[in-house]
C-alpha cells in the first residue's frame, strides 16, 4: 500500500514508476551546446577506417598503385641513405639528408601498410591503443621533419653566406644536436597532442572518415565540445609550422641576397640550384600540413584533407628522393661511382 500526496492520481504514479527506455546517441544528429559535456557515451574500445574510397570497384586498382607507390619510396630513399654515405658525401647537408630519408621510410611505414591491407580486407578495423600509437608516430615524425627541414634551411644559410666559418660552426657535433633537437621537440609535440586527442571522449558510431588514425576525423567523433581543442591545434601548428617555416625564409631571405652580390650569372644559378630542392620540399611538406591541422574542423571536404593526408604520407616522401637525386650533381655523381664500382665485382 502506498501513500499518495494529495492531488496525485495512481495513473500519474504508474507514469513515474514506468519503465526507462533508453534510445543510442547519434553523434551526426546532436552535439552539446557550448561549455557542456555529455555525461553518458560510449566507451570505444576500437576504431574503423573508411579507407581513401567507398567505392569497391577502385579498391584492387588503389592496393596495386599505392603498392608501388611504398615500393618506390622505400626503394628511393634507402638509395639516398647509401648514396650518402660515400666520403665525398660526408657534409652536414648530406647527413639531415640522410636523417630526411629515414623519416620519410617511417612515415610512409606507419600508413601505407595498414592502408593496403585495407584495400584487400572488409575488416578495417584498428584498436583504441593501435590508433592512438598510430597518431603518435604520424604526428612525432611530421613534427620532426618540420623541424629537420628547418635545420636544413640553415645549413644552407651557413654554406652560402659565411662559407670561411662554414666548416667551424657546422661541424658534426652542431649537426648531431639539431637532429637530437629535432627530434626531442617532436616527441614532445607529440606526445601532448596524442594524450590530449585520447582523453576526449568519443562517441558511437566509431568509423573514422579516413584511411589512417589522425587529428581532424578522430575531432569529428568526439562527443563534447572541442572548442578550446581547436585553439591548443591552432596554437601547437604554429609551434610546429609557422615559426620553421619563418626560420626557413629568413635563412632564404639572406641566401637571395647573397646570390644577388654574385657577379656572374654561372655562380648565381650553381649557388642557387643547390637550394632549389630543399624549397621545392618545403613548399610541398608545409603547405598540405598548414591546410590539414590549422582548421582541423573546417568546412573543407574529408575528401579533400585525405589528398592533402596523401601528399604528405604517400606523395612527398616518395618524390624527395627524385627532387634531391636529379637535381644534384653530386648525388648523381655518388651513384655513378657506386654502380661503376658494383660492375666491376
Amino acid at each position: 500500500v502506498f501513500w499518495l500526496p494529495a492531488g496525485l492520481k495512481r495513473s500519474d504514479f504508474s507514469v513515474l514508476t514506468s519503465p526507462l527506455v533508453l534510445y543510442p546517441f547519434d553523434s551526426s544528429q546532436m552535439k552539446p551546446n557550448e561549455g557542456q559535456e555529455l555525461e553518458n557515451h560510449t566507451l570505444l574500445t576500437e576504431f574503423v577506417l573508411s579507407g581513401l574510397s567507398s567505392y569497391p570497384e577502385l579498391q584492387y586498382l588503389l592496393f596495386f598503385t599505392f603498392c608501388l607507390i611504398y615500393t618506390f619510396t622505400i626503394t628511393g630513399n634507402l638509395l639516398i641513405f647509401l648514396v650518402t654515405l660515400h666520403p665525398s658525401l660526408h657534409t652536414p647537408m648530406y647527413f639531415f639528408l640522410r636523417v630526411l630519408s629515414f623519416l620519410d621510410i617511417s612515415t610512409a611505414s606507419i600508413v601505407v601498410p595498414k592502408m593496403l591491407v585495407n584495400f584487400q580486407s572488409e575488416d578495417r578495423k584498428i584498436s583504441y591503443v593501435g590508433c592512438a600509437t598510430q597518431l603518435y608516430f604520424v604526428i612525432f615524425l611530421g613534427a620532426t621533419e618540420c623541424y629537420i627541414l628547418a635545420a636544413m634551411a640553415y645549413d644552407r644559410y651557413m654554406a652560402i653566406c659565411h662559407p670561411l666559418r662554414y666548416a667551424i660552426i657546422m661541424n658534426r657535433r652542431a649537426s648531431l644536436f639539431l637532429v637530437l633537437l629535432s627530434y626531442c621537440s617532436g616527441n614532445v609535440v607529440s606526445m601532448v597532442q596524442t594524450a590530449w586527442v585520447f582523453t576526449l571522449p568519443f562517441c558511437g558510431p566509431a568509423k573514422i572518415n579516413y584511411f589512417f588514425c589522425d587529428i581532424p576525423p578522430l575531432l569529428m567523433l568526439s562527443c563534447t565540445d572541442t572548442s578550446l581543442y581547436e585553439k591548443q591545434i591552432f596554437t601547437a601548428t604554429v609551434l610546429v609550422i609557422f615559426t620553421p617555416f619563418y626560420l626557413i625564409l629568413v635563412s632564404y631571405a639572406c641566401i637571395v641576397s647573397s646570390i644577388l652580390k654574385i657577379s656572374s650569372a654561372e655562380g648565381r644559378c650553381k649557388t642557387f640550384s643547390t637550394c632549389s630542392s630543399h624549397l621545392l620540399v618545403v613548399t610541398l611538406y608545409y603547405g598540405s600540413g598548414t591546410l590539414i591541422y590549422l582548421r582541423p574542423k573546417s568546412s573543407n571536404s574529408q575528401d579533400t584533407k585525405k589528398v592533402l593526408s596523401l601528399m604528405y604520407t604517400a606523395i612527398i616522401p616518395t618524390l624527395n628522393p627524385l627532387i634531391y637525386s636529379l637535381r644534384n650533381k653530386e648525388v648523381k655523381a655518388a651513384i655513378s661511382r657506386i654502380l661503376t664500382d658494383l660492375r666491376k665485382i
